[in-house]
């Protein structure tokens, strides 16, 4: 805390947080969560407690006279046993809508994972202290995203001008479900994440459910989003039920209708947009599951490799291409009495020749650049003429 600034303290509350769905209490301070409680007890994957708890699109948001800002957070960071260290997440400042700064916080708990056997060990480690200074004067709307990529504990807001908590958007809210890159894979930060790209270009509210490793059809996900307020609702639904090999396609197209009947339940004249994978080389005639492949990691170079063999797609193994011939197929029956529901080609975002631009580092998540061409592309759905406009 720097000592010449006369700070006050605001609770962290759920008030002042946009993008959450569920806060929890604990010994050091507000948790925002992406699924409710009752949803996560549906499922005790490990994956996904940690991507859900990592708050991609989640920020707080109010709004203030100060022109410093203090934020402790207890943040929980990922280490790889072989591989470099991570860089810490980053917390972008917007200001009046604006980029207007740009922190880390290298405090926390540290998860050391070894990829080779499976197993991690927990590092505790204490809370650390995110600093703003010479904002501007005069009274402003006040946006701290926060770290796509790191679980984060919220301790303490200090400012020098008193907080109220941001007025109620204004703008539609548009729900997102999707997989780690529509979680922000390697994004260069919280803003920088197509959907959040996509959002702030085409003027709406973000609620994010990309969910890394865990866009699987699941039916809590679904009654998520039935129960969720939403203007607009976008599912992107594939790629990882192909690297985790997780069905086959008898039962892919019965789980699809499922999951829209449920989404529609609650949403029956909202604006859904079905998108299907964007382009993903080696799975597009190639079925699952993905591996690491370590060679480089030392380096701190980690690719994925498909495992499947193209030959098994006549038994119903699914593939990028089998997906999206049937995610089509099955919006344009529904669509024929509902008129509301739309399909977008994944590769409208990101296809042949962006590849040739900017291929997959790993072979299976974009790079910052595509993020910000991906959301710019998206963007225009929001437009007029677009399926959302």
């Amino acid at each position: 805390m720097a000592p010449d600034i006369p700070w006050i303290t605001t609770p962290v509350t759920a008030g002042l947080l946009r993008g959450a769905l569920e806060t929890e209490r604990t010994e050091h301070g507000l948790l925002p969560h992406r699924l409710p409680a009752w949803a996560r007890a549906q499922c005790a994957d490990g994956q996904l407690a940690m991507a859900e708890s990592q708050p991609s699109g989640v920020r707080l948001a109010f709004r203030t006279r100060a022109t410093a800002i203090e934020l402790d957070t207890l943040p929980t960071k990922r280490q790889y046993v072989g591989a470099p260290a991570r860089p810490d997440g980053f917390y972008d400042l917007v200001v009046d809508g604006r980029p207007a700064g740009r922190g880390t916080v290298s405090a926390g708990h540290v998860l050391v994972v070894d990829m080779m056997t499976g197993g991690s060990e927990w590092r505790p480690g204490r809370p650390g202290t995110l600093r703003f200074t010479e904002l501007p004067e005069g009274a402003k709307d006040v946006e701290i995203w926060l770290p796509h990529n790191e679980t984060t504990e919220l301790v303490a807001l200090r400012t020098d001008a008193p907080v109220e908590p941001a007025g109620a958007p204004e703008r539609r809210v548009w729900v997102h479900h999707g997989s780690s890159i529509s979680h922000g894979s390697d994004a260069a930060g919280p803003t920088g994440i197509w959907p959040v790209v996509a959002a702030r270009a085409g003027g709406v509210e973000l609620v994010n459910l990309g969910l890394g490793g865990s866009a699987l059809l699941d039916p809590f996900v679904a009654r998520v989003l039935r129960d969720t307020p939403a203007d607009l609702i976008s599912v992107k639904i594939g790629i990882n039920l192909v690297n985790l090999d997780l069905m086959r396609l008898r039962a892919f197209g019965p789980a699809v209708h499922g999951f829209l009947d449920t989404v529609r339940e609650g949403h029956p004249r909202t604006p859904l947009l079905v998108v299907s994978p964007v382009l993903c080389p080696m799975h597009e005639d190639t079925p699952g599951p993905s591996a690491p492949d370590f060679r480089g990691l030392e380096q701190g170079r980690l690719r994925f490799v498909p495992m499947g063999d193209p030959a098994e797609v006549a038994g119903g193994k699914l593939t990028l291409r089998v997906i999206r011939e049937e995610l089509a197929r099955i919006v344009g029956e529904r669509a024929v009495d509902d008129p509301r529901l739309s399909y977008l080609d994944g590769r409208e975002l990101y296809g042949e020749g962006d590849a040739e631009e900017l291929p997959l580092p790993d072979q299976l998540h974009p790079d910052a650049a595509t993020h910000r061409l991906m959301g710019e592309r998206f963007a225009s759905a929001f437009g007029e003429g677009g399926v959302f406009g």
